[in-house]
């Protein structure tokens, strides 16, 4: 192990670079070693990449600030606060071994929103606190523990609901620094899993080419660049629920639908802008 970290300081001295001597280990792969928020080890004979406990433990404790904070509010203001959250941080962590760890956590985000509604109405039954915030709000899940605000019928999405999506492994002998390469890094590049979002926006956003079909922008200005920390992919989740709203061709007050064919993706403020000209409320 000691030989392989010499070549590679040889191979980092003529490109400027070198290790950071306080944070570099070398370890036995049975140990296994922390980094960038996963944990590596090997275990049975395979390599397992995981989320590390010290993320799990970062992001509980956040929950826990988040809800706190959030008592008095209202469903709206619960879901507003941790969709992005919950979304953001399956999103980076849907590329390894994370099932057992997103099981866990929606076990633990479900305590914190039913202590959070026990608390808001401490006058009522345990039975009337489920029975008006949890339910099967998910239209294809059959999921009846699923938190919910039943006025607008929106939910909180479960870690779990994410799936693992594989990295795809490097050639063996690829490197980034070979030119003749190129084109291979630049197909890998443009074969990235596409971002969790929900189905009926992603298909949109494809069916459009990622654009805006009023300004003829993109839809998230930088998302040809994968987010590379749960903060960034929550942030990104948060400004893209802001920014993208669903237009109707046929407005419902017309007779028109939800079903795909009957959308597209726009931004908000050209969505605003839109039906301002046309003088009609917004659908």
């Amino acid at each position: 192990m000691h030989q392989v970290r010499a070549r590679l300081e040889g191979w980092l001295e003529p490109r400027g670079l070198r290790f950071n001597e306080e944070k570099t280990q070398v370890v036995h792969l049975d140990k296994g070693f922390d980094f960038l928020g996963f944990t590596v080890r090997r275990t049975g004979g395979k390599l397992i990449t995981k989320p590390s406990t010290a993320a799990c433990a970062r992001l509980r404790a956040r929950l826990r600030t988040e809800v706190k904070a959030l008592h008095g509010s209202n469903a709206e203001s619960v879901l507003r606060r941790l969709i992005p959250i919950a979304r953001g941080w399956a999103a980076y962590y849907r590329a390894v071994a994370s099932t057992t760890t997103f099981s866990s956590l929606d076990h633990y985000m479900w305590r914190l929103t039913f202590k959070w509604a026990r608390r808001r109405h401490c006058n009522k039954s345990s039975y009337w606190v489920v029975y008006r915030y949890f339910g099967r709000f998910h239209p294809s899940r059959r999921d009846r523990w699923v938190f919910g605000d039943r006025d607008s019928g929106a939910f909180l999405i479960k870690f779990a609901w994410t799936g693992i999506v594989r990295h795809q492994l490097v050639k063996g002998g690829a490197s980034p620094d070979d030119p003749d390469l190129a084109e291979y890094w630049r197909d890998r590049r443009r074969r990235k899993a596409p971002p969790p979002m929900d189905k009926t926006s992603l298909l949109l956003a494809v069916r459009q080419q990622g654009l805006c079909p009023l300004c003829k922008q993109a839809l998230i200005v930088g998302a040809e660049y994968e987010p590379d920390s749960p903060r960034e992919w929550i942030n990104w989740f948060a400004a893209s629920k802001k920014m993208l709203h669903k237009h109707h061709f046929t407005y419902r007050r017309d007779g028109g639908t939800d079903e795909r064919t009957n959308l597209r993706l726009v931004h908000s403020e050209c969505h605003r802008q839109h039906h301002a000209g046309d003088g009609k409320r917004t659908t």
